[in-house]
C-alpha cells in the first residue's frame, strides 16, 4: 500500500482507453456512470487526489435532478444485507459493524431510516467506513441519523453529496491499493489525547482542556513523551507550559523554520482545533528521524499551552511569550475559583520569572507556519482538501446602545414611534448588505438585547455587539466608517441617541508572499488545484506575525466545517495530504 500503487493506478487510468478506464471507474460512484464518463474529459489526472477532486466537482456542476438521482441510487442503511446492495456497499456495510445491530437499534435505524426519507425525499447516506477509514459503528450512524434529520433539505443535500464524495474517496484508495498510513496514525493521536479532559466534561464524555488543569498537564506530558518517541533531539517545557521540540539542522549554526499551535480547547470543544498544527510537524520530524536525514534548517515545534483564553481572560499566552508581548499583569487574573495565573503556574511547578526568557530570536528563524483546521465551510462546500490562507483578518469589537422612547404599544402610532429595537434591526441589515459587498469581510451582531422588555411596550432601549474583520486593517476600518455611520443616520432620521465603545482593535496578519509562496509550490506538488482564502479566525500565527514572517496553510473539515464543538472533523486522507503538503514546504526551505 504504498506511494507506487498509487502512482500507478493514475498512470494506468490516464493512458486506458475511455472504454477501459469507465471500467476502471466503475461502482465508485453508485450506479451512476455519468459521474466517471464526465470526469473521464478532463484527463489526465496529476494524482489520486486531483481524481478525486475533479470527479467531485463533475457531481457539484451536475444539476439538481441529476444530483437526486445519484442521492436516490444509494442504498437504504439497513441493520441486515439487502440483497440488492453492490459488492462495495455490502463490504463498507459489513466492515462498519452496522449489520450487529442490537433488536433494540435495529428497530430504531429503520424507524429514522423511514422518518428521514419521507422527510428529504432521498435514503440517508453516510460514509460508514468514518473519516479514519475503520468504521462508524451502529451507535455512531444511528446519532448521524438522528442529528441530521434536523437539517434544512438545501443543508442536508451538500452533506449528503459530501457523504457520497467520502465514499468515492474510500473505494478509489482500494482501487489502487493504497491507504493514508500517516493521516491514520496521525488521527490516532488526536484521539488519544482527547482522553484527556477536565473534571465536570470528561465525566460527560466532553473535551474540555484549559490552562494548567490536571487535564492540560497530562497533555503536555504526552505531547512530550510524543515528541521524544519520534525523535526530536531537544524536548522541554518551558516555563509557561509550552512544550517545545527541536530537531536540529545538518550545521548548527543553520536557522530553523517555527512551527506549532495550541493544545488547550474550548469547553465541549473539538479534537483537532490547534492540536493538528502539532501533531502533523511532528510526523514529519518523525519520518526524518527514521530516515536519519538532516535538511540545511532546523525545526522547531511548539505545542502552545494557551490560545483560547477559557480559563482566564487573556488570550494567546502562550505565543506572546515567543514574542516578547507577553503582559506581567496578566499573572494578577484570577479564574472562577479564586486562583490567579501565578498561583496556578507555581502549582503546576513553573516559574512565572523565567518567561522573559522565552521569548524568541526572531533572526535565528526562516519564518513561522502554521497548519490549522479551517474551522469553516469554505473548503468543505467546494470539496477542496487545503487551502492556502492569504491573511488573518483582522479585527474591530464594540459594544453599545440605542436610546428612544418606551410607550404603549397599542397607543403609540406607528410614524410617532422612537423603536430602538426597530433602528437596531434596520442597522443589523445593513450590517450584513454591507460586509457582503466586500465579498471576504465579515460582521456580527451577536449580542443584542432589550433591557427590561415587555410584549406591550414600544422598546426603548436596545443594547448591542459588534463584531466586524477582514483581511486588511484599511478594509477592516472602511467597514467600521461605513457601519457606524450607518448608525448615526438611522438614529437621526428615526430621533433616537446612542452610544458604543470600542473594545478590541486586532490587526490583520497578511500571510508573508515568500512563505505562501512555499505553501502554494507544496500544494501543487500534490496535483491538486489551489484556493486562496483568508482566517476569520484569530491564530497563534497571528501573534508571530508581530515579529516574523507567517503564513498558514488550512485543512478542510468535515460536518460543514463546524468548529469549537464535539462534530469538529477531518479525515485520513486530507491529514494525510497536509502531512505530505508539510514535508514538501520544509523541501523547499531546506
Amino acid at each position: 500500500m504504498t506511494a507506487t500503487h498509487q502512482l500507478a493506478a493514475i498512470e494506468h487510468l490516464n493512458t486506458s482507453s475511455h472504454t477501459e478506464a469507465l471500467r476502471w471507474l466503475d461502482g465508485v460512484y453508485e450506479h451512476s456512470p455519468w459521474v466517471a464518463e464526465l470526469a473521464l474529459q478532463q484527463r489526465p489526472f496529476y494524482s489520486l487526489a486531483h481524481l478525486k477532486w475533479v470527479l467531485a466537482q463533475v457531481v457539484s456542476n451536475a444539476s439538481k435532478e441529476q444530483q437526486l438521482a445519484l442521492l436516490r441510487a444509494h442504498p437504504v442503511l439497513a441493520p441486515k444485507p439487502a440483497p440488492d446492495l453492490t459488492a462495495a456497499s455490502h463490504q463498507e456495510q459489513r466492515s462498519a459493524g452496522l449489520w450487529q445491530c442490537t433488536p433494540a437499534q435495529a428497530t430504531l435505524l429503520q424507524e429514522r431510516n423511514t422518518a428521514y426519507q419521507q422527510h428529504f425525499g432521498w435514503p440517508f447516506i453516510v460514509a460508514v467506513k468514518g473519516p479514519r477509514g475503520k468504521g462508524l459503528g451502529p451507535q455512531a450512524v444511528l446519532d448521524a441519523l438522528e442529528r441530521r434529520s434536523r437539517a434544512t433539505p438545501a443543508h442536508e443535500l451538500q452533506e449528503c453529496l459530501r457523504q457520497i464524495h467520502r465514499i468515492a474517496e474510500l473505494r478509489l484508495n482500494d482501487k489502487c491499493d493504497w491507504q493514508p498510513t500517516l493521516g491514520q496514525e496521525v488521527w490516532d493521536w488526536h484521539e488519544w489525547l482527547a482522553q484527556f479532559s477536565d473534571e465536570g466534561f470528561a465525566e460527560r464524555g466532553e473535551l474540555s482542556v484549559s490552562y494548567l488543569t490536571p487535564a492540560h498537564l497530562a497533555c503536555a506530558k504526552t505531547l512530550q513523551l510524543g515528541m521524544q518517541a519520534c525523535g526530536f533531539d531537544e524536548v522541554e517545557m518551558d516555563a509557561l507550559g509550552n512544550v517545545v521540540g527541536r530537531y536540529h539542522p545538518a550545521h548548527a549554526d543553520a536557522p530553523y523554520v517555527l512551527t506549532g499551535s495550541h493544545y488547550d480547547t474550548v469547553r465541549n470543544g473539538g479534537k483537532y482545533d490547534g492540536r493538528l498544527g502539532i501533531f502533523v510537524p511532528m510526523a514529519c520530524v518523525r519520518e526524518l528521524a527514521r530516515a536519519k536525514r538532516r535538511l540545511s534548517v532546523g525545526i522547531e515545534v511548539v505545542a502552545f499551552a494557551e490560545e483560547e483564553g477559557v480559563r482566564y481572560k487573556a488570550t494567546f499566552l502562550a505565543s506572546s511569550a515567543l514574542t516578547g508581548h507577553f503582559q506581567s499583569t496578566w499573572l494578577d487574573q484570577s479564574d472562577k475559583e479564586g486562583i490567579s495565573m501565578r498561583q496556578a503556574m507555581q502549582a503546576a511547578g513553573l516559574d512565572p520569572r523565567r518567561i522573559p526568557a522565552i521569548q524568541r530570536d526572531a533572526s535565528k528563524y526562516l519564518g513561522f507556519i502554521e497548519v490549522h483546521i479551517e474551522q469553516g465551510p469554505v473548503l468543505h462546500s467546494i470539496n477542496m482538501p487545503l487551502g492556502i490562507v492569504t491573511s488573518i483578518n483582522g479585527s474591530r469589537r464594540y459594544i453599545g446602545e440605542i436610546t428612544g422612547t418606551a410607550s404603549h404599544a397599542g397607543t403609540t402610532p406607528m410614524g410617532q414611534r422612537q423603536d430602538a429595537a426597530a433602528a437596531l434591526a434596520e442597522w443589523s441589515v445593513y450590517l450584513e448588505q454591507r460586509a457582503t459587498r466586500d465579498g471576504d469581510s465579515v460582521a456580527t451582531m451577536g449580542m443584542l438585547n432589550v433591557p427590561n422588555g415587555s410584549v406591550n411596550v414600544v422598546p426603548g432601549r436596545c443594547s448591542f455587539s459588534l463584531d466586524m474583520r477582514a483581511p486588511t486593517d484599511a478594509q477592516r476600518d472602511a467597514l467600521a466608517e461605513d457601519v457606524l455611520q450607518a448608525l448615526a443616520s438611522i438614529c437621526q432620521r428615526r430621533g433616537l441617541r446612542f452610544s458604543h465603545e470600542e473594545t478590541v482593535r486586532a490587526g490583520a496578519a497578511p500571510s508573508d508572499p515568500r512563505l505562501q509562496q512555499a505553501w502554494e509550490q507544496a500544494v501543487s506538488s500534490l496535483g491538486i488545484p489551489l484556493h486562496h482564502l483568508p482566517s476569520g479566525a484569530g491564530h497563534d500565527a497571528m501573534q508571530l506575525h508581530r515579529v516574523m514572517p507567517q503564513a498558514m496553510l488550512f485543512v478542510r473539515g468535515e460536518n460543514q466545517g463546524i468548529s469549537h464543538n464535539p462534530l469538529e472533523s477531518t479525515t485520513a486522507d486530507d491529514m494525510q495530504l497536509a502531512i505530505r503538503a508539510f514535508q514538501s514546504i520544509l523541501e523547499l526551505l531546506n
